[in-house]
């Protein structure tokens, strides 16, 4: 109950609109821009140091309860782009993969604590840090470029200091311990605006650029 007037709280609040900087062993290798307004969260990341360039651009829409409800996401790969769709049924979240030369569906249950995440796109961790309590707090989560899901438990560990674009900032830290990435860190600031993420297992940092 408490969770759910949280979140409802925070998508009637002002909306938040950002860029990440994503970096891998210290290594500048993509900028994600993002957008989150009342339901709605978009964002776009182009990953230019890799070949082929790849640029992943979600738009998820969600509920009163933060619940994810529709997901379009094209993903531009010169080999084969593809488009993602994603729509909440009853009891269940049914992913599309849409491709010139293949399209799969697969359904993934779906519970009250369901959220969609991604690999490479980070803004979308806003929504599972949102859900955190001091106690721990089970979250079903999707991956749906990835096709797959998992149990990730979610903590709330108070108020810490940590370093965002070189300045020391007191910020709430939010553990996702579980799947394959084993824990990520998200730091929040007071309006639960997205501040840092750290991925240890794989070296990622992705921290916010101060506003001009």
């Amino acid at each position: 109950m408490i969770a759910g007037l949280l979140a409802l709280a925070l998508l009637q609040a002002p909306g938040d609109q950002g860029t990440l900087v994503i970096r891998q062993d210290s290594v500048d290798v993509a900028h994600e821009g993002f957008r989150l307004t009342a339901g709605r969260l978009a964002a776009t990341v182009r990953y230019d140091r890799v070949r082929p360039v790849l640029s992943l651009a979600p738009i998820l829409d969600v509920g009163a309860d933060s619940q994810p409800v529709t997901l379009q996401y094209d993903v531009a790969d010169p080999r084969e782009p593809l488009r993602i769709l994603g729509q909440l049924g009853r009891g269940r979240f049914t992913v599309r993969l849409v491709s010139r030369s293949v399209e799969r569906a697969r359904e993934f249950p779906a519970t009250a604590n369901t959220v969609v995440l991604d690999d490479s796109v980070y803004a979308f961790y806003v929504f599972a840090a949102w859900r955190a309590r001091a106690a721990p707090t089970t979250l079903n989560a999707i991956f749906p470029r990835a096709l797959r899901r998992e149990a990730l438990v979610a903590a709330d560990l108070g108020l810490e200091s940590v370093t965002v674009a070189r300045e020391t900032l007191t910020l709430r830290h939010v553990t996702l311990t579980g799947g394959v990435n084993g824990v990520v860190h998200v730091w929040l600031d007071a309006a639960g605006h997205i501040q840092r993420i750290d991925i240890p297992s794989r070296h990622i940092v992705a921290e916010r650029l101060p506003s001009s």
